[in-house]
């Protein structure tokens, strides 16, 4: 019988290397997006989709992020007092999204590498599926990525991987799935993941980007990956090894998001991201498209 997902995993115990000197002292979930810090979309976008059980999954030097969703009533108390109704409703609000997903923290142990936050929160779920999302995603969409997840694995009750087309010539950036068989709505089944291929070499014009509902079968094969963990390859632990070696003989599928999917795992994804969204702010916006246009007329 197909069970609800109510759980959710955001591995966010990454040095984020890529954008140094910007993350030396600030976590790269917590880099602005718009008005909120882009791990903030993340925990919107799950309890949105009713999710009421997040595990956020850090390192050392992530407390920011616990500052940032811990309700402050002394602050919503003091602003309100000052006449800031606006500024207190949208720090309280924060603090409710606490509440609402039930957001707890955890510290990350364990060989490097994308699987081993999962298997870490796995401890605490039972036997459960669950999602896992990237923090430094943002997807603007009608129905929320989580959304379009959860219902392709309540049709298939397997594995599903979040997929976006992509240019083929980009199939060096993403792992790129190998798709048996195409179904209704956006939804695949898939037979695994090519990590990285060349451009000749792709097996389909799709990249699996920052989702996952991952079932207790997957976790099973993490287990068995962490036993072997000095035989992969840089010590590290993948969710990519754990999902061909389950696909080989179970079935996966891929669900294509529709919507609009922004990076900000490097500078010029996160200036694009930020920039997309500023755009789209029916207050900037405006004025921001007149001072591009008189930039490019200059």
């Amino acid at each position: 019988m197909v069970t609800t997902i109510r759980r959710a995993v955001i591995p966010a115990a990454g040095l984020g290397s890529r954008l140094l000197p910007l993350t030396k002292a600030t976590p790269k979930e917590m880099l602005p997006v718009g008005d909120k810090p882009v791990v903030e979309h993340t925990v919107r976008e799950l309890v949105s989709s009713g999710i009421t059980d997040i595990t956020i999954v850090v390192s050392g030097g992530k407390g920011l992020i616990q500052d940032h969703f811990r309700p402050n009533p002394a602050l919503v108390e003091q602003l309100r007092a000052d006449g800031k109704t606006a500024y207190a409703d949208a720090v309280e609000e924060v603090g409710e999204l606490s509440r609402l997903g039930h957001i707890t923290y955890l510290d990350q142990h364990g060989p490097y590498g994308n699987g081993t936050p999962v298997l870490n929160a796995a401890r605490n779920f039972g036997d459960e599926p669950m999602l896992v999302l990237w923090p430094d995603d943002v997807f603007v969409a009608e129905v929320p990525r989580a959304q379009q997840l959860i219902r392709a694995y309540e049709a298939t009750n397997c594995p599903v991987l979040a997929l976006m087309p992509m240019d083929p010539a980009d199939s060096q950036r993403y792992g790129v799935p190998v798709v048996k068989e195409d179904l209704d709505d956006g939804l695949l089944r898939i037979t695994g993941l090519v990590e990285k291929p060349k451009p000749q070499d792709a097996p389909s014009a799709f990249a699996a980007i920052g989702g996952y509902v991952i079932t207790p079968g997957i976790i099973d094969e993490l287990r068995e990956q962490t036993k072997r963990w000095h035989e992969h390859r840089n010590g590290e632990i993948y969710l990519t090894d754990a999902i061909n070696a389950y696909a080989g003989s179970r079935a996966v599928y891929g669900q294509v998001i529709q919507g609009r999917w922004y990076d900000t795992g490097n500078p010029l994804a996160y200036l694009t991201a930020q920039f997309a969204t500023a755009l789209a702010d029916p207050e900037y916006g405006p004025h921001l498209r007149r001072l591009a246009q008189g930039l490019d007329e200059s």
